[in-house]
């Protein structure tokens, strides 16, 4: 009796769990069986029943998206840079001779004209030595008369040994003059050669003195020419001029000046878009302080960094007020040929599981595919994109929610709404 008195007692406890803890269960379970029995039909075979299943099943796994069909356009491509501006010219104007400054500094900040006077040194003793060298030259010059006078005396004594000669060699053939004297005369005519040779190199002589003393008069006044420092070309002073009663020594700086009209945009290409750009295209540039400026592509460099393999690009632009700086930063777009491409909102850019940029798109079965673009350029209106086929129906909300392959519930709209 004991046995079943346990048996008995193990029933009624299961009994009061089910009733107390898994009573809803328990009425759902009674509930959905009657209800199935009462709503299945008469003659209704049960193999049906799966097909339903699954078709509840397929309308139920489709994810609702809205998308925008975008077709194909012709859109000018461009190349985006960051760069500076840069001077059209910059020099260090520095001293070539040596002297105390004696002119009144110039205050950077100043405009300056072609050829006006920055530094003047004073002179010293080059006057003096410009007078002496004057000198020298006239007293050259002076002689060279006489040298010349020297080789006509030279030739005319030539010509009288000559004569002589001649005249004591006729006689010595009648028996009238002796062989000295023939020998006299014919050393006579050798002499008056040498002295004409002699007479010809002093004239030589005296014009090598002329050029000599010519050559220190033009290196003295070019000295005193280097002692005023002018502007090599109108520009703006980047630095003070040298102080009064600075010495300057050949290569001190007198000043740096700075040529800002027009100037410079420069800006580093890649390797990947170097093709695109060539020498005359028009570029345009939005500075930090908002302000835009535009101008044409006037060098290309034909060799690239060794560290950073980029190609310099130069830019011309015109600066007549001279309010645009020198070292500004600048984002540069340079023109280029144009591309067929989409335009998307730029919400509708996606990455794929391996980290890659694109969009999802609608397939011709209704399903979501990924598809990787190349951005061209970003506008206010959206993303003008390359890779896509056309036309596209490109899924602009939703799209993080859905993956390769997935069914859909379209909803299509215009791609600016």
């Amino acid at each position: 009796m004991r046995p079943l008195s346990i048996l008995t007692a193990c029933l009624v406890m299961l009994a009061l769990y089910g009733v107390i803890f898994e009573r809803d269960r328990l009425l759902e379970f009674a509930q959905g069986g009657a209800v199935a029995a009462a709503e299945r039909p008469e003659g209704t075979e049960d193999e049906e029943e799966p097909v339903a299943v699954v078709l509840e099943e397929d309308t139920a796994q489709r994810v609702s998206v809205v998308a925008a069909r975008v077709e194909r356009q012709n859109v000018a491509d461009g190349v985006i840079l960051r760069g500076r501006t840069e001077a059209d010219r910059e020099v260090d104007v520095k001293a070539e001779t040596s002297g105390l400054v004696m002119s009144p500094p110039l205050r950077k900040g100043s405009f300056i004209e072609a050829g006006q006077l920055m530094c003047e040194l004073d002179p010293g003793i080059r006057p003096a030595q410009l007078i002496e060298a004057e000198a020298r030259l006239a007293e050259a010059q002076a002689r060279v008369p006489e040298a010349q006078a020297r080789v006509v005396e030279a030739e005319a004594r030539l010509t009288e040994a000559t004569i002589n000669d001649r005249a004591a060699s006729r006689l010595s053939q009648d028996g009238f003059a002796s062989e000295t004297r023939v020998a006299e005369t014919q050393a006579a005519v050798s002499t008056a050669r040498a002295a004409i040779e002699a007479a010809r190199s002093g004239v030589e002589g005296a014009q090598a003195g002329i050029q000599s003393a010519e050559a220190t008069v033009a290196t003295v006044k070019k000295d005193i020419e280097r002692l005023k420092i002018t502007a090599p070309f109108a520009g703006l002073l980047e630095t003070d001029t040298a102080e009064l009663g600075t010495l300057l020594q050949p290569g001190a700086l007198c000043a740096t000046v700075i040529q800002l009209n027009p100037i410079k945009l420069v800006g580093f290409v890649p390797e990947t878009e170097v093709d695109k750009i060539e020498v005359g295209a028009s570029a345009g540039a939005r500075l930090l302080s908002g302000r835009e400026i535009s101008g044409d592509v006037t060098f290309l460099s034909r060799s690239a960094d060794v560290n950073t393999r980029t190609f310099r690009v130069e830019i011309e632009v015109d600066n007549d007020n001279l309010t645009i700086r020198d070292g500004q930063t600048a984002e540069i777009v340079i023109s280029a040929a144009g591309a067929d491409a989409h335009l998307i909102p730029a919400s509708a850019l996606t990455l794929d599981d391996a980290g890659t940029i694109g969009v999802r798109y609608v397939t011709e079965d209704q399903k979501a595919a990924f598809a990787p673009i190349t951005v061209l350029r970003d506008t206010v209106k959206g993303v003008w994109v390359g890779g896509l086929p056309d036309p596209v129906d490109v899924i602009v909300v939703g799209q993080e929610f859905v993956g390769d392959g997935v069914p859909l519930s379209v909803t299509y709209r215009e791609p600016s709404e």
